[in-house]
């Protein structure tokens, strides 16, 4: 545990409390409970907490074993006669681990899990209890869905709605300072059957490409029992010392600044990024990790990030429903174990303005029963005509479906970070780098005949080993980059659920896999030769999708106004986006995983929820500047005016403090009627009764505006108000005192 040797509430001497909590983090030291990795080695730790294969080997019958390993691996459907079996056996095990109760643990269109906790124990005979768990409790939940997002999906008052157990993801115990509770991933619905989660769709979308790819798979003399998506999603986030996270009004209510000017310092040195990683925040990074291992989380990596205060943390591809699961608890336990040291985890998209804002790259592939990687090039690309075919079916996808692509990712406060330095712009391109490139170039042209090599690079150091070059380079600018082994998106926010993205690749991905099938199936029953089929559909493919195709700089003004020449579409804002959702050629490419009224709905959601947010924003920003700001400001100047007044009264001439006074004084009235303007703009806002997608626009339109005139005012007071006056913790101190 992170202790404190001052307590800012008690801290006389500074009755800012600013300063105190400055005080109070220069007074900390380190008294946590350190980890024992030679004691409790990492590969035993992993996967303690999980009913996993060796668990459920254990503890199950053979019938009932092989049934759930076949459904998991094979997405069977489960026999009924199991399931009471499969329930006493996960119950005993998670009593074994010290759990009370179980809980149902879904997905909701709020973007975080949500779950209701229900005791094992039931009232026995003589006044005592005995523990239970039944097939029907481990199979259907129920709990109330009237305070969900449904999106016009069901009234309010209809508050039936059911939990799925999905047995493709396994179940385990979450411990709690006072006991341990089973969680049983799960699927939502309503009463009437619609999806009201981010699952179901997910689980959906991964079936239609199933069917899709072993189509065409079968083409080249392959039938595997299944094909699945997999994805490592990379985190990243920031982390702001407590002290100073409890004066922030807006970190607390909006998870982002609201008001703030960019610190001297940061990240031109590049002097963060991959840096030692900060005693405190290493000890916090291995707790989080030792248990995410005992949820059977495969984490690998973690490291500093660009900005001053950002950290990432990455795992190991799995399963794409397996990895959205363990992606939220990754989100759950940085922000949960922050606590303990003294921190909070920002997982925002843009925590601070004008620094390096936060991702989540997700890195999706596919893969068979058969452990073959679909996204593997081999050495020779050119001749690896399955890998061109399945490849050209993801690029041609992004070509027809890129406006889906940034509707997916669509956020109020992803928005702050697309086009900036660390993120992509929200124009949908594809990088395949120059090994690729050349390939697809050589078939367009007629037939592909060699790829790129890497070879050796030289160091020119006697000492160092020659190291294998790749044949290409990355591009960390491209939304869609091809790096190796699979595909990288690096559009998607950080606070985002990876389930909705992933849904929107798979089912565009699926489509277009489905076209290559028709045309090869069609033109190989017609008497063409395979080969001959292959490099013909290549060759449509590519010249049609070429447009979406892009190695450079996207971040330069000349590809923004090339894409536009190409007719790629670029969405800046999330109003600018949705409405794709409306699209004929979006609701087909989407009818795999979701129904037309589930469309509908989803509009609806992302819609209220961006309106929702910028609604909490705005509010908070005229709090801000009415209750931290401009008293600050009015005390300022107020000194100001009694210095001048003092000087003159003996004689001193203070033209230079009167200027100032002058100044300040405008900048004060000036906010003074940004704030009147947003709280009018505001009160408008909320009257307004029309759609959600056109309330959302209005809130594009009238609040941001309104909103930022009122913070570059309050900025350029922070630089001239005096330190001891003012309130809120600033840029410099909160990303950069740990």
């Amino acid at each position: 545990m992170w202790t404190n040797r001052t307590d800012p509430r008690t801290y006389s001497p500074m009755s800012n409390p600013r300063h105190a909590a400055l005080k109070a983090i220069a007074d900390q030291q380190s008294d946590w409970d350190r980890l024992d990795f030679e004691g409790n080695h990492v590969k035993d730790l992993f996967g303690n907490n999980v009913f996993n294969t060796e668990q459920q080997r254990q503890r199950l019958p053979k019938e009932a074993f092989k049934a759930l390993q076949q459904t998991i691996q094979y997405a069977t459907p489960l026999p009924m006669e199991h399931a009471n079996v499969i329930a006493t056996a996960m119950k005993d095990w998670a009593m074994d681990m010290g759990a009370t109760h179980y809980t149902h643990m879904f997905q909701p269109m709020t973007g975080l899990t949500a779950e209701k906790h229900d005791s094992f124990l039931s009232p026995g005979e003589g006044g005592r209890a005995i523990a239970d768990f039944s097939g029907k409790e481990l199979i259907k939940g129920e709990p109330d869905a009237s305070s969900f997002p449904s999106g016009g999906l069901r009234a309010t008052f209809e508050a039936r709605g059911y939990t799925a157990w999905d047995p493709t993801s396994p179940a385990f115990v979450m411990h709690n300072p006072n006991g341990a509770t089973l969680v049983i991933p799960t699927a939502f619905l309503s009463y009437t059957g619609e999806a009201l989660d981010k699952k179901t769709p997910l689980l959906k979308s991964m079936a239609a490409l199933d069917v899709q790819v072993r189509r065409v798979l079968k083409l080249f003399g392959k039938d595997p029992q299944r094909v699945t998506t997999t994805v490592g999603a990379e985190q990243e986030y920031f982390l702001v010392d407590k002290q100073f996270y409890v004066l922030r009004p807006d970190l607390v209510n909006c998870g982002r600044t609201l008001i703030g000017t960019e610190p001297p310092k940061g990240h031109e040195l590049d002097d963060h990024y991959f840096g030692a990683i900060p005693e405190r925040v290493l000890a916090y990074m291995s707790e989080v990790e030792a248990e995410l291992f005992a949820l059977g989380v495969p984490v690998k990596t973690r490291h500093n990030e660009v900005a001053p205060g950002q950290y990432e943390i990455a795992p190991i591809f799995e399963n794409t429903n397996v990895a959205t699961d363990h992606q939220m608890l990754i989100m759950q336990l940085l922000r949960r174990t922050a606590d303990k040291y003294g921190l909070v985890c920002l997982i925002h998209e843009k925590p601070f303005a004008g620094v390096n804002g936060s991702g989540k790259h997700n890195n999706w592939s596919m893969g068979t029963s058969d452990g073959e990687n679909l996204m593997d090039p081999g050495d020779n690309p050119h001749d690896n005509a399955q890998f061109l075919v399945l490849c050209a079916a993801v690029i041609h996808s992004v070509y027809k479906h890129g406006d889906a692509l940034r509707m997916a990712i669509a956020s109020a406060a992803n928005d702050h970070r697309l086009g900036a330095n660390e993120a992509p712009p929200a124009i949908m391109s594809v990088y395949l780098g120059d090994q690729l490139t050349d390939v697809f170039e050589q078939i367009e042209g007629g037939s592909a005949k060699s790829s790129k090599q890497g070879g050796l690079f030289q160091t020119g150091v006697d000492i160092l080993p020659e190291l294998p070059k790749e044949a290409g380079d990355r591009n960390r600018t491209s939304p869609f980059a091809f790096i190796g082994n699979r595909f990288e998106f690096r559009a998607v926010g950080s606070s985002a659920n990876i389930a909705g993205p992933n849904t929107v690749i798979n089912c565009m991905v699926a489509e277009a896999m489905g076209m290559m099938a028709d045309k090869l199936e069609a033109a190989t029953k017609g008497g063409t030769d395979l080969n001959e089929a292959i490099q013909s559909l290549l060759s449509e493919v590519i010249k049609e999708a070429k447009p979406v195709l892009f190695n450079g700089d996207n971040y330069s003004e000349d590809w923004h106004k090339e894409a536009e020449s190409r007719g790629l579409p670029n969405f800046k804002k999330t109003t600018d986006a949705l409405p794709v959702l409306k699209n004929e050629k979006t609701r087909k490419m989407l009818a795999p995983a979701y129904t037309g009224p589930e469309v509908d709905s989803r509009l609806n959601i992302l819609s209220e929820a961006y309106a929702a947010q910028l609604d909490i924003e705005a509010d908070t920003i005229a709090l801000m500047a009415k209750t931290h700001v401009l008293p600050a400001a009015h005390r300022h100047l107020g000194q100001l005016v009694d210095s001048i007044t003092d000087q003159k009264a003996i004689g001193i001439d203070a033209p230079a403090g009167l200027d100032t006074a002058k100044a300040l004084s405008k900048t004060v009235a000036d906010l003074e009627v940004a704030v009147t303007k947003l709280d009018s703009e505001l009160a408008e806002a909320k009257a307004f009764d029309g759609e959600p997608l056109d309330h959302a626009t209005h809130y594009t339109k009238a609040i941001i505006p309104a909103m930022d005139a009122v913070r570059a005012l309050a900025d350029s007071l922070e630089t001239v108000v005096a330190d001891d006056l003012w309130p809120l913790p600033t840029y410099r101190e909160m990303l950069f005192l740990r």
